[in-house]
């Protein structure tokens, strides 16, 4: 008797508002996934402990049993399932929590589904995170955090990021969160080549009168006079001088980041090796 292993994903929702239900099973319903649901944290965890689970979607407020305190009897259960924090109350103390929980990413509402579906696309293709992120320090105005340079990981920590709000007008906040992507991308890309037993720090600070974030690669790092493949060296005369080097050197289009950065934010500063970089954004006074 031959015996089928089935590729099915398992997916249980845990939130008290069925609207929000209807439309995240609207947008992850798929072929090869099951998607069950509960409504209440305690209906959640008996779910949950009758069955195993490839993700878990949870709501923060709820009756009888509070999404973080599921988070943390999941991780006590089945430590590697992946979970998914969803929360309208979203504060700096409830996102440092679910990052000390290893929550795989966290939501505050109303959030766009497609952002959801894409990280819960990623949840389930990709390897199990343990580890992936370690804690070095968690308090809401200096969060310090250790991470694996993995793609995968770095999506996940710049959906955390976003989620700090910190207190721009909108459209600041996505040139600042743009910044921060591309030197972390960078980091782990041309510091970490992609070495999942490498690790990049990263470093956000809330002062009172700015926004500073600092990344630390284990790289040899680099002299910002000795790029020639990028943007951010050409002459003034030349703008475009990168596109042509890229070319003959067989690197892939790009090489605008740094340029682009420093256009973001008000400074740039690099360490004497290259292989770090502190990012300031100065807040307007109150």
């Amino acid at each position: 008797m031959v015996t089928c292993v089935s590729d099915e994903k398992r997916i249980l929702i845990v939130d008290d508002d069925r609207d929000v239900h209807q439309l995240l099973a609207a947008a992850l319903t798929a072929p090869d996934r099951k998607i069950d649901s509960a409504y209440d944290g305690q209906e959640g965890l008996e779910r949950f402990e009758a069955a195993a689970y490839d993700l878990v979607l949870t709501d923060v407020n709820m009756p009888r049993l509070d999404g973080m305190a599921l988070l943390a009897r999941i991780r006590m259960l089945r430590p590697a399932t992946k979970v998914v924090v969803m929360t309208v109350a979203n504060t700096p103390e409830t996102l440092i929590h679910a990052i000390r929980q290893e929550a795989f990413a966290y939501f505050s509402k109303p959030f766009t589904l497609s952002a959801v579906e894409e990280m819960v696309n990623q949840a389930l293709a990709g390897a199990p995170a343990e580890n992936d992120i370690e804690v070095l320090s968690a308090r809401p105005k200096w969060l310090e955090l250790r991470l694996r340079c993995k793609r995968e990981t770095a999506d996940r920590i710049l959906q955390f990021l976003r989620e700090l709000r910190i207190g721009l007008p909108p459209e600041e906040e996505d040139s600042v969160a743009m910044a921060f992507r591309e030197l972390l991308f960078n980091a782990i890309e041309h510091g970490g080549k992609f070495d999942p037993q490498k690790t990049v720090t990263i470093t956000y600070v809330r002062a009172e009168k700015a926004i500073l974030y600092r990344v630390r690669d284990p790289g040899q790092g680099f002299s910002l006079d000795q790029l020639p493949h990028a943007a951010v060296s050409n002459p003034l005369d030349s703008p475009l001088e990168h596109v042509e080097i890229r070319d003959r050197m067989g690197m892939r289009p790009g090489g605008f980041g740094i340029f682009m950065t420093r256009a973001m934010v008000d400074e740039l500063i690099y360490n004497e090796a290259g292989n770090e970089v502190l990012l300031i954004k100065y807040l307007a006074a109150g």
